[in-house]
């Protein structure tokens, strides 16, 4: 039985340019909002139900130091927000949460510092859209909190914007295995630095990259008992020691059963090779802060090979409500097979479990060399170089799950897409500014109470 052709690569740019009929990319510009909008604070007390109470302050915090800081923690709102804009149907593995500090460096398998997305709590296959409209945000409102002009702001996220659209039409004309192994590595991050001085600071922080190993991480999270064990030091509230529902064999015996078994048979005799000796609860990020994130230190040949595990619970993605259930049911399954897809090299002891409270968690290493970029302190110059370097690594990871070719024809060779991303993420930068003012409003009024300085 004959099948017809597959479409060619032209054929499928034509496609992507045949939506703009359907979608004009200028429909893509602006946000404005509805009447009535929701109450941002609602979706936010919404999460807080059933995350661990005495950390939801210290999520509220973090929250209230800037705007970005409240983009940061607030995937959900964004995610109401923009579902209901016009949209291009195209879709990808998205990352679901992609704001710049969701982008940095890390060790592949083979010890070499790769740049790519590094955090996918709400990875889910969504319209490809949806990830820029969140990072072009997050360029408009990281410019604003470094004391920068609108203008400067939005040049910054036209960089970003432009750098994925080439990058696209580039990654569109090479052979799939060619899109699969192409990755933005160091040599990338310095060709977009001119100045020598800089590249000298750059250079100095990716060799302190190399030094974040487990070493390092026994050296800052671990102690020596009086009997002479190595364990987790605590460093109350962010790393404590808790009294979980079952005792410790159960937690090792979910490590070396559950969650062993996701693991690749290699991966599986490596990890065989090392004993558990502790695990406390460790508090990370912004939007985070109150689900049940846990580390655990493992030890190897002796005490000094230490090996490093997060765990971390995992809620289905804040998109899943507006593009569609994920394929897995498992939502730390969803959260590692996403990353797979999306990174070019991925953790070698990324995997799953269900844990004895019956939440679903992920697992990944702790530290394996990772290092991100300091925003807050991105100049003018900076920060376009920066958002470029996110766009052309946001581009790879959507080519590797979506159809480059209809994404670039529909992208164009002009600076549509770019500008209308530009309006929107100005726009969508004042109601975040005004979102985090309600939520300072909140706070001094007493109805959130807040942890601030941790």
């Amino acid at each position: 039985m004959s099948h017809p052709p597959a479409p060619t690569p032209e054929e499928r740019r034509e496609a992507g340019r045949a939506l703009r009929r359907v979608t004009p990319r200028s429909s893509l510009a602006g946000f404005r909002v509805g009447a009535p909008r929701f109450d941002p604070l609602a979706v936010l007390a919404g999460q807080d139900r059933t995350r661990i109470p005495d950390l939801v302050p210290i999520r509220y915090g973090r929250m209230s130091v800037s705007p970005f800081t409240f983009l940061r923690g607030s995937a959900a709102v964004m995610a109401r927000d923009i579902a209901g804009l016009p949209g291009t149907g195209i879709r990808v593995q998205c990352c679901g949460d992609c704001h710049l500090l969701n982008f940095g460096a890390y060790a592949t398998p083979e010890r070499n510092l790769v740049f790519d997305v590094n955090d996918f709590d709400e990875t889910l296959e969504a319209p490809f859209e949806w990830d820029l409209r969140r990072l072009a945000a997050s360029i408009h409102v990281a410019a604003l909190d470094n004391g920068f002009t609108a203008a400067e702001a939005r040049l910054a996220v036209l960089a970003g914007m432009g750098q994925y659209r080439e990058a696209m039409d580039a990654l569109s004309r090479l052979t799939s295995l060619e899109v699969w192994y192409a990755r933005v590595d160091v040599s990338h991050i310095e060709a977009l630095i001119g100045d020598e001085g800089r590249r000298r600071n750059l250079r100095e922080s990716l060799r302190k990259a190399r030094r974040r190993d487990n070493l390092q991480a026994l050296e800052k999270l671990g102690t020596i008992t009086e009997g002479g064990r190595v364990r987790i030091k605590d460093q109350p509230p962010l790393v404590m020691h808790v009294t979980l529902p079952g005792d410790e064999g159960q937690v090792v015996e979910i490590i070396r059963g559950r969650y062993r078994r996701t693991l690749q048979e290699d991966r599986r005799r490596l990890f065989d090779g090392y004993r558990f000796a502790d695990t406390a609860r460790k508090v990370v990020g912004v939007g985070s802060v109150g689900l049940d994130a846990r580390i655990a230190l493992l030890l190897g040949r002796d005490d000094r090979d230490p090996l490093f595990m997060q765990m971390k619970e995992a809620r289905p993605s804040v998109l899943a409500r507006y593009a569609g259930a994920s394929p897995y049911r498992h939502q730390g399954e969803r959260v590692v097979q996403g990353q797979r897809l999306i990174q070019a090299a991925s953790d070698m002891f990324l995997g799953w479990y269900t844990g004895i409270n019956r939440r679903h968690y992920y697992v990944r290493q702790l530290r394996d060399m990772k290092a991100s970029a300091d925003v807050a302190t991105m100049t003018p110059k900076d920060l376009p170089r920066y958002a470029m370097l996110c766009g052309r690594t946001l581009a790879h990871g959507h080519a590797r799950t979506g159809d480059p070719c209809i994404i670039s024809g529909y992208l164009g060779s002009g600076t549509a897409f770019d500008e209308a991303m530009a309006d929107f993420a100005g726009d969508y930068a004042a109601q975040t500014a005004a979102d985090h003012a309600g939520l300072a409003q909140a706070i001094d009024e007493g109805r959130i109470t807040v942890v601030t300085g941790i």
